[in-house]
């Protein structure tokens, strides 16, 4: 992994890290209070300047409820890894949805095709 790749890793766990912290309708204040660190801390975690350790992802992911892999899953370049993920993404979409956005994704897939 070059450079560029880990530099884009760390900013994509970051933004799990902000889309959890909101989702869980928490501030950046909250969060750092929690954790015993300055908001500015969390701030650098969520823009990726901060890269948080194992054992700061494993307390987030308690106070936001989720497993650490969720914090993760997003940012990985794992093909199962990114299945899992849109997997999630089509959990709240009825099954017209899905089968239209499946639709869509078989043409964008026969267009970025060599074949």
């Amino acid at each position: 992994m070059d450079e560029i790749e880990r530099a884009a890793l760390v900013k994509a766990v970051g933004k799990a890290i902000a889309a959890k912290r909101v989702e869980n309708g928490l501030s950046q204040e909250s969060v750092a209070e929690i954790l015993g660190i300055s908001r500015e801390a969390v701030s650098r975690m969520e823009t990726g300047v901060a890269i948080p350790s194992v054992v700061r992802l494993a307390e987030l992911a308690e106070i936001f409820g989720c497993a650490i892999e969720e914090l993760l899953t997003e940012a990985s370049n794992r093909k199962l890894d990114q299945a899992r993920h849109i997997t999630e993404l089509l959990d709240d979409l009825n099954q017209e949805k899905r089968d239209l956005l499946l639709s869509v994704i078989k043409q964008l897939i026969s267009g970025f095709s060599s074949k």
